[in-house]
């Protein structure tokens, strides 16, 4: 079953120039002037029921700006996205019945009051049967570990306590589409990992469809089956980590433990990355190994020899290079490729 269909969706804004003299606000509030920035730019894309999608991509490619329109924060300039069959703008009562979204940098809870409070005021306003209200509470206390900070007062809460409150709060009403925007920024191991098993829980347990936008490399590699990449408001990939790994991944690492590096005396290929007592070539042919390390261990003692597959973690950072060039879109994508 599709959950979300996005067809050539873009997202516009005006951007003024900078006015000048002493009523500039007043001036740039009603010119007429200006130019357009387009933030999405022609994105498609479809999503089946449960999948666990990771929405990747540099500062200011597109992410937030779709996720909102996506939840029914932002009208598209133009192109088409329904989720559940709703057109998120359009049908917003109706969309936000069906949707749980969680904003890293903002929260849905009430300030003042406890969290358990503000649980309660959020059942009311979804009207959630009181039985469905008492087992969700009971599944969230259970695998968030909710129950020793429901009484404090939101504003007393850490920066953890709350993504989890407001993590649980976006999945009372039991929606069947959640919506993630960057959920653990700044938050310390034990915090994300609590997230993290609560996310692919109620993946799995709740068939919940999940969209996530994240910089956090280890979000992608323990919850994400599928991932897209998005850069200048263009989708550039699209397909499993797997997928990734097979086309962009083609490089392996041999990592020699060393002392005593010279470069001024090495004539083989320059390393990737030298670290203290640590070398790190790139080969992308296995037939490259062995004739470099023998001319290493003439050059050098050699105490440790390990061959490391490409990680998720590399692979996306040269995507992340690749597509910060400045090239035109269609280059960029070709250069993703090669």
């Amino acid at each position: 079953m599709t959950v979300i269909e996005v067809e050539r969706l873009v997202r516009e804004f005006k951007v003024h120039g900078e006015a000048q003299g002493s009523f500039r606000l007043l001036k740039r509030l009603f010119s007429q002037g200006g130019s357009r920035k387009r933030v999405v730019d022609e994105v498609s894309f479809s999503i089946e029921k449960g999948e666990f999608i990771g929405y990747i991509g540099p500062n200011g490619a597109g992410k937030s700006t779709t996720i909102k329109m996506l939840s029914g924060v932002l009208v598209p300039t133009s192109g088409s996205v329904r989720v559940m069959g709703l057109q998120p703008h359009k049908q917003r009562k109706e969309h936000a019945k069906h949707i749980g979204v969680v904003f890293g940098q903002r929260t849905q809870l009430w300030w003042d009051l406890p969290l358990k409070d503000s649980f309660y005021l959020l059942s009311k306003i979804y009207n959630i049967p009181q039985d469905r209200y008492n087992h969700n509470m009971a599944m969230f206390s259970d695998i968030l570990d909710l129950d020793s900070f429901l009484h404090t007062p939101v504003r007393q809460l850490s920066l953890g306590q709350r993504m989890r409150g407001d993590i649980a709060a976006s999945l009372l009403h039991d929606p069947q589409v959640l919506f993630l925007d960057e959920p653990t920024i700044g938050l310390d191991l034990l915090a994300k990992e609590k997230i993290q098993d609560f996310l692919k829980t109620i993946n799995r347990e709740k068939q919940i469809t999940i969209l996530l936008t994240t910089h956090n490399l280890d979000d992608i590699e323990k919850l994400c089956r599928r991932v897209l990449f998005i850069d200048h408001g263009k989708v550039l990939f699209d397909g499993s980590s797997l997928e990734m790994i097979r086309a962009f991944g083609d490089k392996k690492y041999v990592v020699v433990e060393s002392s005593g590096w010279s470069p001024d005396r090495w004539r083989g290929p320059i390393p990737d990355k030298v670290e203290p007592n640590e070398l790190w070539f790139g080969v992308e042919d296995d037939a490259e190994i062995a004739p470099m390390i023998r001319q290493l261990s003439d050059l050098l003692p050699i105490h440790n020899l390990t061959v490391r597959e490409p990680r998720i973690e590399d692979i996306i950072k040269e995507l992340y290079k690749k597509t910060s060039s400045g090239a035109e879109p269609e280059k960029r994508i070709e250069s993703l490729s090669n």
